[in-house]
């Protein structure tokens, strides 16, 4: 039998409260189950069960209140169960669930690909195709492109993840948990050098960027390659921050050799890093950006939204799929849309990070081990390392992520050697649960 919470979404009262250990008995209950029924491949970070949600607070059937750092991985950006999505899913719900788009259309499709048209960067004509997640929407982005150009090739980049996918895990870097064991892997995908400001040595992002094209025009050449696939800020491989410079001299050589620039912003979109799309923050018009996660408040949705004569160059049949676009999905997402500008996010998401990056900069001179504090708007992380070197500490970085779950926090943990901490709260978090989230960090430092 399943706990159920009577209230979710923004019912719940705005207070961490402890009243077990982390896990508590009735989530190791589920964690025995899950052991038993659900494929060992399938690893969870915090084995809670979770019965309710909502702004900055996780519920679990032990009755823990934990604050929410990780939104679901960047996707419940507005909330759990958030007002807006919940009536606009109700409605849908009770008119219809699902006919596919392909066969008998629907107005929600429509108006997305509208709205997605209207706020992405850039005032050329766009067209818009909706996908079920985010590596199949980078997919798509790649067919895409390759049917534009009439060339294969595509560029990727170090540290770079695009999805689990056949293709998306040969265009992300890093090998475990994503690749090992799972190729032969899709052919035509080469990988260039980022820019990581961290480890570059004081690099500028002009620089970085001659550095990648030079190994861009020398390994594959231009005349070969469909797109250029880059995240403006990295997700799983360290929430990087390219340096300034480095994105929009990338654009620039992709327009002048007639190769298609995708921004997958998966992660970063959707008001996540204090600009609707982390792109604007430079000024950078993708030909082809690529969203999902925060899309649709935690339906499964993604969407490729680009200039009309690179989307409607592959044929009539050549794109979709059955569940791309659900119904509820769609209402879903215009209804993130609507909460997103009703209730100020991209405002709120520059107030979070403004908060985090204080906070967190505090922290760092204080504690050696803290070697670089980065990121946009809620979107951002911490660096671990061995004090007075950038030699990455994964333990560290394991320990004080299990102090924080131990304490009633939701941390995230990623980058390509395992040593950064990543916060993504929920745009919806009260000021209060954040203060208390950053002072507990504090002490699990401390401790750690």
């Amino acid at each position: 039998m399943t706990d159920q919470h009577p209230k979710g979404g923004p019912h719940i009262t705005q207070e961490r409260r402890l009243l077990t250990s982390i896990p508590g008995p009735r989530s190791l209950e589920l964690a025995d189950r899950k052991a038993r029924a659900v494929a060992s491949g399938v690893a969870v970070g915090l084995p809670v069960q979770v019965v309710a949600a909502g702004g900055g607070i996780i519920v679990d059937a032990d009755g823990n209140q934990l604050i929410d750092l990780g939104s679901g991985i960047a996707v419940t950006s507005v909330g759990n169960s958030a007002p807006r999505v919940v009536d606009a899913v109700s409605r849908q719900l009770a008119a219809f669930t699902h006919t596919c788009f392909m066969v008998t259309p629907y107005e929600g499709y429509v108006a997305l690909a509208e709205k997605l048209n209207e706020l992405t960067p850039g005032t050329h004509e766009k067209r818009s195709a909706l996908f079920n997640s985010g590596a199949e929407a980078v997919e798509n982005a790649v067919k895409i492109a390759r049917s534009a150009t009439g060339r294969q090739g595509v560029v990727v980049f170090d540290h770079a993840y695009h999805g689990r996918t056949n293709l998306t895990m040969a265009m992300t870097a890093k090998n475990m948990p994503y690749k090992t064991g799972f190729g032969p892997f899709a052919s035509e995908v080469y990988r260039a050098p980022l820019s990581y400001p961290f480890r570059d040595g004081g690099r500028s992002g002009g620089e970085a960027a001659r550095d990648a094209i030079d190994q861009i025009e020398k390994q594959v050449g231009a005349e070969n390659l469909a797109a250029v696939v880059v995240e403006p800020i990295q997700g799983e491989g360290g929430f990087i921050v390219p340096a300034e410079g480095f994105l929009p001299a990338l654009v620039s050589w992709c327009r002048a050799n007639g190769v298609v620039f995708v921004a997958d912003e998966v992660q970063t979109g959707f008001a996540r890093t204090g600009e609707l799309f982390a792109c604007e923050h430079e000024g950078v018009v993708p030909d082809l950006i690529v969203t999902a996660k925060g899309i649709a408040g935690g339906l499964p949705l993604a969407a490729v939204t680009g200039r009309a004569e690179i989307m409607d160059a592959a044929h009539p049949g050549g794109l979709g799929g059955t569940y791309g676009g659900n119904p509820l999905a769609c209402a879903a997402a215009l209804a993130v849309v609507e909460t997103i500008e009703a209730e100020g996010l991209v405002d709120r998401a520059r107030d979070i990070g403004k908060t985090m990056l204080e906070r967190l900069t505090a922290l760092q001179e204080k504690d050696p081990r803290i070697g670089e504090v980065r990121g946009r708007g809620a979107m951002v992380a911490v660096e671990l390392v061995r004090p007075g070197s950038t030699e990455p500490d994964a333990d560290l970085t394991r320990r004080v992520a299990a102090g924080a779950s131990a304490k009633g926090m939701v941390v995230l943990t990623c980058g390509t050697y395992g040593n950064v901490l990543r916060f993504l709260p929920p745009l919806s978090m009260p000021d209060h649960l954040l203060d208390e989230a950053l002072d507990l960090l504090a002490a699990t430092f401390q401790e750690s």
